[in-house]
């Protein structure tokens, strides 16, 4: 089913535009997908929107993931270290939209749990591994970690984060390698097309 359309744009995007023509800061279509790039002041207001109106009924919430963009030195959709994307469908025409808010270190940005309740989880997760504070979204006691140990300094998917170097600490007191110990060579390393001794087919 083709997504709806407004003249010449999405009817999503043209929706949020009547009714908040300052909330939008880039439209982009990318391999067949739309990302709609907003102001993180307006995400609750659009996001309601786009679940309860009833040409849209974006009521199925996929997922929402983090990234840092401090060490991406090409062209960017939005401004703000970080960027947190909203993966949303409608059941109603089957399409996808991708609602993109950007931030910087120490500003948070509002929960959708009152939108979509399976935002919380999604939400703690990208807490817990960039830092990104998301207000509202505070049922965990303050200081806990949601994956990681309570003692567990930093956030691991930050770009300055140290890759590896650990032993990992197993339930019963066991400890296992750190991953310089395990680490082999993969395709992703070489363009000659060797992961070990193997041949990569296709590389």
């Amino acid at each position: 089913m083709p997504n709806p359309m407004s003249g010449e744009e999405r009817l999503e995007v043209a929706l949020v535009r009547e009714n908040w023509p300052d909330a939008i800061v880039k439209v982009k279509e990318y391999a067949g997908d739309t990302f709609l790039c907003i102001t993180k002041e307006s995400l609750v207001e659009v996001s309601t929107l786009l679940r309860d109106h009833p040409e849209l009924q974006y009521k199925y919430f996929v997922e929402c993931v983090g990234a840092d963009y401090s060490a991406w030195k090409h062209e960017r959709d939005l401004s703000g270290r970080f960027e947190v994307i909203y993966n949303i469908m409608s059941l109603k025409h089957n399409s996808r939209l991708f609602v993109k808010v950007a931030t910087d270190d120490g500003e948070p940005i509002p929960t959708l749990i009152d939108v979509w309740a399976g935002a919380e989880y999604p939400e703690r997760e990208i807490a817990d591994l960039y830092g990104i504070e998301f207000e509202g979204n505070d049922l965990q006691p303050k200081g806990q970690r949601f994956l990681l140990p309570d003692d567990w300094i930093g956030f691991p998917l930050r770009k300055e984060y140290p890759l590896g170097g650990d032993d990992v600490l197993f339930d019963g007191g066991s400890r296992g390698p750190a991953i310089e110990d395990k680490m082999m060579p993969h395709a992703g390393e070489s363009f000659d097309g060797k992961t070990g001794s193997e041949g990569v087919s296709g590389r």
